[in-house]
């Protein structure tokens, strides 16, 4: 944590509901990043790697484009596609907004974040609260209307409305990915979070399949109906959580090799802790994390997609999750600890150590 962002953390942020300080944080990076002249004069600062079209240095050819960094934002943040630009500024080499539900919803009651300071993590129950799937695609659809917009590479992460019972679940998943897949990079199924009932009993695999065929007919379907200029099969990946027994990392694993699905995310949050309700996230994650990742690699070959999440503070962290077979990297919790250049000093030294990784994938 830099000595300026600190001060500002323990004498303002601390001090406040953790909630409510990520609502303020949110709203100062949404507003400058709607700011063009000030957006582009911070992004050519803080995070020039930004600006490459292919081939820089640690940039990344994945989902039918060029990914300019290996670390981005995780889910979770940007419920709503609000900030987009605004978390690219910082220096984030991707974003995945979300999680979204078809339906508009509150999520859980207040309190539903807290702070975990000796672990430098943070606990939470939010319950998917967002706007819907509809809002989110407007978003997105406004996005893409500029050529800086289309340069973004954005995935959409989508859950399940906690109104609609499990055995429609599929029909739930289906309806977000029709709204918003001719306007992502790649979808994310998040079956996962902790926080929405009987959501993880999704991840059972006959439980899984029938979602993960919905999702990606209503995919098709959108994308061959909207009219975005490109002709293309959005990517479709699925987010597991770190709780999951071994076999069970391998049933999916084998599921998506079955389905022809294009990559995992791995992990959430996690509900092994004694720290009081929800989910888990933060440094505690990251050796699960690397684990699943590494099991995930050796059971899906060299060919799907993996996204590795969890725990990641350092560049160090990153190039754990790479060796371990990840081809990408996401982050959200260090955020709140490390401050707003968090995502630029992570990717300037990847950029800096491009070569060192183990994908294939890396220019």
């Amino acid at each position: 944590m830099s000595w300026p962002y600190s001060l500002l953390f323990n004498g303002v942020f601390r001090r406040m509901d953790p909630e409510r300080a990520h609502e303020l944080a949110f709203s100062m990076i949404e507003r400058a990043g709607n700011v063009p002249v000030l957006r582009d004069i911070v992004q050519g600062v803080i995070a020039p790697y930004l600006g490459q079209r292919a081939g820089g240095p640690g940039s990344v050819r994945l989902f039918g484009r060029v990914v300019p960094a290996p670390f981005g934002l995780a889910g979770g943040f940007d419920k709503n596609a609000r900030a987009v630009r605004g978390l690219t500024m910082l220096g984030f080499g991707f974003v995945e907004i979300g999680t979204v539900t078809a339906r508009p919803q509150p999520g859980n009651e207040k309190p539903r974040m807290w702070r975990e300071l000796d672990v430098r993590g943070v606990r939470n129950r939010m319950g998917f609260n967002n706007e819907g799937a509809a809002v989110a695609a407007d978003r997105l659809r406004a996005l893409r209307r500029t050529a800086a917009g289309r340069a973004i590479v954005v995935g959409a992460n989508i859950g399940k409305s906690k109104v609609t019972p499990p055995e429609f679940a599929a029909a739930d998943y289906a309806m977000s990915a029709r709204l918003l897949a001719p306007w992502a990079d790649y979808l994310v199924v998040n079956v996962s979070s902790p926080n929405t009932p009987g959501l993880r009993d999704l991840q059972a695999t006959e439980s899984l399949r029938p979602i993960l065929e919905a999702v990606r007919a209503a995919a098709d379907e959108a994308n061959a109906t909207v009219s975005t200029g490109a002709d293309r099969r959005v990517p479709l990946l699925v987010k597991i959580a770190p709780d999951l027994a071994d076999e069970d990392v391998d049933a999916v694993a084998d599921l998506a090799l079955e389905l022809g699905l294009d990559g995992v995310v791995a992990v959430n949050t996690t509900i092994g802790h004694n720290r009081g309700p929800g989910g888990l996230s933060g440094p505690p994650l990251l050796g699960r994390g690397l684990e699943v990742v590494a099991r995930l690699r050796e059971r899906l070959g060299t060919g799907p997609v993996i996204i590795g999440v969890g725990g990641i503070t350092r560049a160090d962290d990153v190039r754990a999750y790479l060796r371990a077979g990840a081809d990408l990297t996401q982050g959200y919790t260090s955020f709140v600890y490390e401050g707003p250049l968090w995502a630029s000093r992570i990717n300037r030294a990847l950029t800096r150590s491009a070569g060192s990784t183990a994908s294939g994938r890396y220019e």
